[in-house]
């Protein structure tokens, strides 16, 4: 009986390997305790849903679908997350920061770098260092070192 209905199924699903993945599908939402849409008379779960395909009695796009999402590993979303609180929380647990603490501390950086650069400066000038004629001295010497032609 079954090579009957498989021959039934192909008008109904073209594609022999689409069909047994379908047919297989509806034979586990049978086993899953699936309503049955024809009589069982005796056969079992892959027959019977070769035999619902054949007749029609179950909507074979929406045993499409169930099948990709049973296959799927990774689940699309249609709204985008800004950010996962739960995760904020935990990385707070562990030492990671929240993105205005970075913020925070990075302009504390700067404001450390700045004060030592002030203050070397400072001392510098408090030794009695010409920072502008080193620069100017500097530019002479790359000049007076380049080749005239």
């Amino acid at each position: 009986m079954a090579r009957i209905t498989v021959e039934d199924c192909v008008l109904r699903i073209p594609n022999r390997f689409e069909l047994v993945l379908t047919a297989a599908q509806r034979a586990r939402e049978i086993s899953a305790g699936g309503v049955l849409t024809v009589d069982r008379d005796n056969d079992k779960n892959p027959v019977v849903s070769l035999r619902e395909i054949a007749e029609e009695t179950v909507d074979i796009e929406e045993l499409k679908q169930d099948l990709i999402q049973s296959l799927q590993r990774h689940v699309e979303q249609d709204e985008p997350e800004d950010e996962d609180p739960d995760l904020l929380t935990l990385g707070e647990g562990l030492g990671a920061m929240k993105p205005e603490d970075a913020l925070a501390r990075k302009s504390l950086i700067e404001e450390e770098i700045v004060e030592e650069v002030l203050t070397v400066g400072e001392e510098a000038i408090e030794e009695g260092a010409d920072i502008a004629a080193d620069e100017t001295e500097a530019d002479a010497g790359a000049a007076e070192e380049e080749p005239k032609e």
